[in-house]
């Protein structure tokens, strides 16, 4: 089929203007053809930027009409030589005055919002660090959206709520825990909870912002042993339609999901992360991508906001240099000893997260 046809095909369809069989066909197509949904896609994205574009001008010109009616440099003067005639300027114009003001700021936000300069951050990309309050109000939501394994209480730790949570995982049996720069990053203190509901204080010892990542000390005289980390750091590049999964943290308890390794490049073609068809939600941030033998491949990152079930991994290449540039100072007398080989591989699904469950924590951050 040639493109001019496709994009009619495309047009009548968002247009309502196909008959029910025409519908079906076209609906049939998409199903079929991936680079005919991503077309489609991409057709609603463009004329829903020009919608935007039209209204936006049309509220520059409804703006500049109500500007010209006032005069400005008029009542300037006024007010400035007879500031009694606030009042009845504001009588006179205030519906003008506010629709004016109105105006401006929606189109001033309008803008903000769609550029990404609102929030300093891509839209269409989402860090996956959760407000905690946040948390409480949609889990009912969220346990729709995965298995629940291993609810527990609380056993320990501060009594204030976290202000933020994510997810993180050890990286070596005393202690050392890795998630995402993004969660921790602005903490006055950061706890650690494991799957029994235990709470152990935390320090931050090494970060690397421009990979996301930062590496947690638990410093806590409660915390023993983990034993040997049951996984190990895969060195290589991972295949596409790998299977892959995660464990993290999006609830009170442990969430399971997994999909596959759908690119080796990232959001704008990153190539120091994954992009992977694994339902995550906020709180997964720091959470451990597998593959199917229980190896670490990378770290959930972040998820696409305009796709459902599109998420972001930096590489555990990028992992294990992070680990490697950690200044010698920081670690004093514990080191880092990471699994060279893990003990997952010919384990059932099921088997592997029963493994793994006791090596990922909920990270919670605290502000004053």
């Amino acid at each position: 089929m040639k493109n001019d046809q496709l994009l009619e095909m495309i047009e009548r369809y968002l247009a309502g203007e196909m008959n029910p069989e025409e519908r079906g066909e076209f609906e049939a197509l998409r199903t079929k053809d991936a680079n005919v949904e991503a077309k489609l896609e991409e057709h609603r994205h463009f004329t829903g930027l020009l919608k935007q574009f039209n209204e936006r001008h049309n509220m520059e010109l409804r703006l500049n009409a109500i500007h010209d009616e006032i005069d400005v440099h008029t009542m300037a003067e006024d007010l400035m030589a007879h500031p009694s005639l606030i009042v009845r300027l504001w009588r006179q114009h205030h519906s003008k005055i506010s629709v004016a003001a109105s105006i401006a700021i929606f189109a001033m936000l309008l803008t903000l919002f769609f550029t990404g300069n609102l929030t300093n951050k891509d839209p269409r990309v989402e860090q996956l660090k959760r407000e905690v309050d946040k948390v409480k109000s949609d889990q009912q939501i969220l346990k729709n959206g995965g298995n629940r394994l291993f609810p527990k209480q609380p056993k320990a730790g501060p009594t204030i709520i976290a202000k933020y949570r994510g997810t993180g995982f050890a990286l070596s049996s005393n202690g050392y825990i890795l998630t995402n720069f993004h969660v921790v990053n602005g903490a006055d203190s950061v706890y650690v909870q494991n799957a029994d509901g235990e709470s152990f204080h935390t320090k931050i010892i090494a970060t690397d912002a421009e990979h996301d990542m930062a590496v947690l000390q638990i410093n806590d005289p409660a915390f023993k042993n983990l034993g040997a980390v049951p996984y190990g750091f895969k060195k290589g590049k991972s295949d596409l339609a790998e299977d892959v999964y995660t464990l993290g943290y999006p609830t009170d308890a442990a969430v399971f999901g997994e999909g596959a390794l759908t690119s080796d490049a990232g959001f704008h073609g990153d190539t120091a992360e994954y992009m992977v068809s694994v339902p995550v939600n906020p709180g997964n941030s720091g959470g451990p991508l597998f593959d199917s033998k229980g190896n670490v491949i990378g770290i959930i990152s972040g998820r696409q906001t305009q796709t459902q079930g599109v998420a972001f991994a930096k590489k555990s290449a990028f992992i294990l240099k992070a680990i490697k540039d950690i200044p010698a100072d920081s670690l004093k007398t514990k080191d880092i000893t990471l699994n060279a080989k893990g003990t997952l591989a010919g384990l059932s699904r099921k088997d592997q997260v029963k493994k793994l469950k006791n090596y990922v924590f909920i990270v919670k951050v605290y502000n004053q």
